[in-house]
Parts: structure tokens; C-alpha cells; sequence
């Protein structure tokens, strides 16, 4: 296994599957949003030991804005509830929590406990909570392109080449690229979740639901990932080719 890291490794996990917990059991939607906290609280909990240096978690992707008003409201105030409750832990298991999305369609007081749990957790160097809030790939990709064509080109032609360089940076600088991805709740799909990110990213899909994933669930899923060989299209143990190679019988 090969990781972007010495220290560590970068997990992303889509954390699906929390309102078909409730309906199964009789319960409302926003009953099982609320027990996917304490799933999130595990998986907090173990990462670092786990060798996980960065955790991005979907909580609300921009599609999510399509579900009734009430869920949306509930969803918001259960992270509204989890920042507020859970700050002072964070800081003293040196949590680092950042929030990646949108900021402007996000409720006002909502938006203060994200600002406020970012500066409070701000010098924690045990792991990188990043909460994915009114989040698209597809948009986060788009304004780095914006970005790119707008920025001062030094009289040099804006290439494939050279925007691929620019989105790279843009995009995994600060966290590097994802390299287990997991999703929960029996889905297989991405679901414009860290696209870019995850281009060579392991994938794990479980039909376990969020918040009946647990500590053990997340230990086994990453034992499999680290005995899983990651050649990013290369051969393992052979020379790279180069790309002006040409074949001896070639005229």
C-alpha cells in the first residue's frame, strides 16, 4: 500500500443510509440523522489510532437541498447540536475540525457554531475533521477551473496540461487526495462526493447502515485497505516507460 502520507492516511466516507434506519424502525427520518451522531463520534474516536490523518465526512451534499424542508431543518440543527456538544471534546483529543461547501445558503446560526468550533479547534494536530456542508465536487471543481482561466497567465496559454497542475493544487494541497473511500448504507456510488480527490482513492461499500457503523467497522474496513496493493496504473516492480518509447520493428 502506498499512502499520499508517512503520518497518515485521508478517509473519506459517505455516511449513508441514516433515514432508512429510522423508517425501518417505525421512527422518523430525523431519528436516525440524530443517531449518526454517535457513529460519527466513534469513527472520531478511532481514526487517529487507525493511522487516519484527515476524515472528510458528507453530512449535506447540495443535492440534499431537494429533500422535504423539515429534514433539511432537522439535519441542520443536529449539526448546529453536535458542534456545540461536541467542541470541547474535540479540543481535548486535539481535533482539528474544518467545514468544506457552501457558506452563504447556510442558516445564520448554524454558521456561527461552525466558525466558532473551527477557531476553538483550530491548533489540534491529532486528526482533520473536515464536515462536508452544502457540498458539490462538481462545483468545488468548477470554481478551482474558474479560478485558473481568471488568474494572471504570465503570457502563458492556459493548457490541459497546466490546468490540470492548477486543479491538483487547488484541490489537494491542504489534505492531499483520498485514499479509502467508504460508503455506507448499501448504495455504490459516489454521489459528487471528493471527485477529483479520489480519482485513484480504494472504494469499500458496505450495506451496514451509518449509525449502526461501529469502531470495529471501521478497523476492519481499514485492514483492508492496507493489504490492498496500490500501483496508481503503474507495474509493480518495473521500471517506468518512457512515453517516447518506440517499439524496435516500428518503421
Amino acid at each position: 500500500m502506498q499512502s499520499n502520507s508517512q503520518s497518515g492516511f485521508h478517509l473519506g466516507i459517505i455516511m449513508d443510509g441514516n433515514g432508512r434506519w429510522a423508517t425501518r424502525r417505525g421512527l422518523p427520518r430525523a431519528a436516525g440523522h440524530r443517531a449518526g451522531v454517535a457513529a460519527v463520534r466513534r469513527a472520531v474516536e478511532r481514526s487517529p489510532e487507525l493511522g487516519i490523518r484527515v476524515l472528510t465526512l458528507s453530512a449535506f451534499s447540495s443535492d440534499n437541498w431537494a429533500r422535504p424542508a423539515q429534514e433539511v431543518q432537522s439535519i441542520f440543527w443536529i449539526i448546529r447540536a453536535f458542534l456545540r456538544l461536541e467542541c470541547e471534546r474535540l479540543c481535548k483529543q486535539g481535533v482539528r475540525l474544518e467545514v468544506i461547501g457552501r457558506r452563504d445558503r447556510i442558516p445564520k446560526p448554524l454558521l456561527r457554531e461552525i466558525e466558532n468550533t473551527e477557531l476553538a479547534t483550530a491548533s489540534g494536530q491529532s486528526l482533520r475533521l473536515r464536515i462536508a456542508i452544502d457540498y458539490s465536487a462538481r462545483t468545488a471543481i468548477a470554481h478551482a477551473a474558474s479560478a485558473a482561466a481568471s488568474a494572471p497567465q504570465r503570457d502563458e496559454a492556459l493548457t490541459a496540461d497546466r490546468m490540470r497542475v492548477f486543479l491538483s493544487h487547488a484541490l489537494t494541497s491542504d489534505c492531499g487526495e483520498v485514499d479509502l473511500l467508504i460508503r455506507t448504507g448499501g448504495e455504490r456510488r459516489l454521489s459528487d462526493f471528493l471527485l477529483w480527490e479520489s480519482a485513484y482513492a480504494e472504494l469499500a461499500f458496505t450495506d451496514r447502515m451509518w449509525p449502526d457503523f461501529d469502531g470495529q467497522d471501521l478497523e476492519t474496513a481499514v485492514n483492508d485497505f492496507k493489504h490492498r496493493e496500490r500501483r496508481f496504473g503503474a507495474v509493480p516492480n518495473a521500471p517506468a516507460a518512457s512515453p517516447f518509447l518506440v517499439p524496435e520493428n516500428a518503421s
